[in-house]
């Protein structure tokens, strides 16, 4: 699978959210961070060095997060860095699974290979397989249903983009 060019996702987001979302991405940090608009200034999501799938994985997170989330840096959300204890890897696979699942959709519809995220590397944590199975599941409710409004519309630009409108099927996931 040849790598998707990160600039065409970083374009695609920025045409259809820079105005109305007052949204841009941008790619290059070493931690990945969410920063709220200021002002005059629009929101920024910022994704690390050149990973695809960072971009994708907090693009995913900015799709889920409601107006009050959005108007706060990183969502407002609290985040235990790597070192956790068995109780915060679970509480930390409870609310990734919407996240991951929208990633998971976004990779399929750039033709990107998508890989679970326990998000706990120095521990040597794997991605439970309780946890796996509900991303999946979520996958499949999200390509069977609807994506929450924004990703939608994202799906669908990086379908045509990336896909040349081949839908993603459901034996994809």
């Amino acid at each position: 699978m040849n790598e998707p060019d990160i600039r065409d996702l970083v374009d695609i987001f920025n045409r259809l959210f820079a105005v109305t979302e007052n949204t841009i991405i941008e790619i290059g940090v070493k931690e990945p961070f969410y920063q709220a608009a200021i002002e005059d200034q629009k929101a920024i999501i910022f994704s690390r060095e050149d990973f695809f799938s960072s971009a994708l994985h907090e693009i995913a997170h900015w799709t889920i997060a409601g107006y009050e989330r959005r108007r706060l840096d990183d969502f407002g959300y609290w985040y235990e860095p790597e070192g956790r204890t068995a109780e915060q890897q679970r509480e930390f696979e409870l609310v990734e699974v919407k996240p991951q699942a929208v990633e998971w959709l976004l990779s399929l519809a750039c033709n990107h290979r998508f890989h679970f995220s326990s998000d706990n590397i120095s521990q040597g944590i794997e991605a439970s397989d309780a946890f796996q199975n509900s991303v999946k599941s979520q996958a499949l409710d999200y390509l069977q249903s609807s994506l929450p409004k924004r990703a939608q519309l994202l799906y669908k630009q990086l379908i045509n983009h990336f896909r040349q409108g081949e839908a993603v099927r459901v034996t994809d996931v």
